[in-house]
This record gives structure tokens, C-alpha cells and sequence, in this order.
């Protein structure tokens, strides 16, 4: 793929429908009962820290991002992630991400969790939360729960239950 021909943007109150629906395509309806859209029916994600990826007008990618906290500890949720499946393997999904991070460390946010696949994510620095140390909102498999710091040092003792956090949502 053209570096040229991808570009990532800020996600719009506009782009909700088609998000959706790249969501159905990609996760089907299964996606529900998972521990981070329990968080996600709580909180809406942040437009200024979530992208999408388009060629042309067509969007073939998506990452969201939601503001929770880790116990008292104020952090990202990072996810979904998606990529239409033709688009996949291309680099979509890694500068999605390339942007996701970097914004948020602009806007000075210091951690962000998500619950994925570490071999994925250690690429770009991922790195799992210690077993116990931190519960979600229903059942997860404790190997898929990552954190990346933004700030060195800010997941030293990161414990405690995820929840949304209502003060960075309505700011």
C-alpha cells in the first residue's frame, strides 16, 4: 500500500454509523459480551484521541480510545481496533495506532490499557499487567491485559478494578 493513500484522521460524531458497522463486519455480535464493551456502554469514547484510516472516502480502519481508571489511577482504554479484512497486513492498524499513542502522549495522558494479543502490541510497547493486579468489569483472560506507559514509570503499581472515568468523560 502507497503511504500516500492512506490517511488517518480524527474520528468525527459523523463517522459513528460506519464505525458501527465495521464493527459488525469484523467482530460480529459476539463483541457485546466482552469485558471492554461492558466499559464502552458506560463511557463514550474520546473524539480527539480516536482515528480513523481512509483511502479516498472509503474508511477501512478504526481505534478508539475511552477514558477509565485502573483503581485511583487515571488511564486510556485503547480498542476496538479494526481493519476491513482486505486492508489487513498492509500497516493500517500499526499507524492507527502510531497515532492513538502519540496523541495521547501530546495531550498528556500517562497509561493506556487494552485488552489484546501481546505479540501484536509489544511492537509497539505493550506490555502485560502483572496477573491479579487489575480486574475488568466481567470475565477477560489476565494474558491479554496490557499496558503501555506514556510517562515512564506511571503503571508502577498500577492495581485495582477498571471502571470509566466520568470526570475525564466530561471534560
Amino acid at each position: 500500500m502507497n503511504d500516500l493513500s492512506l490517511t488517518i484522521l480524527a474520528e468525527t460524531a459523523n463517522d459513528a454509523q460506519i464505525i458501527e458497522r465495521l464493527h459488525a463486519r469484523t467482530f460480529g455480535p459476539g463483541r457485546y459480551v466482552l469485558s471492554a464493551y461492558r466499559l464502552r456502554e458506560h463511557v463514550g469514547h474520546l473524539l480527539d484521541l480516536s482515528f480513523t484510516a481512509r483511502i479516498g472516502t472509503l474508511l477501512v480502519g478504526s481505534v478508539r480510545q475511552l477514558p477509565i481508571c485502573v483503581g485511583d489511577t487515571p488511564a486510556l482504554l485503547l480498542g476496538p481496533l479494526t481493519v476491513e479484512p482486505p486492508f489487513r497486513s498492509r500497516g493500517v492498524g500499526r499507524k492507527l495506532l502510531d497515532r492513538a499513542i502519540a496523541d495521547a502522549r501530546k495531550k498528556g495522558h500517562k497509561l493506556i490499557v487494552l485488552v489484546g494479543d501481546e505479540p501484536y502490541y509489544r511492537r509497539v510497547g505493550f506490555k502485560a499487567i502483572p496477573k491479579g493486579n487489575v480486574t475488568m468489569p466481567g470475565p477477560v483472560d489476565q494474558n491479554r491485559l496490557l499496558v503501555l506507559e506514556l510517562v515512564e514509570g506511571a503503571a508502577a503499581g498500577l492495581a485495582g478494578a477498571v471502571r470509566p472515568d466520568w470526570d475525564a468523560a466530561k471534560s
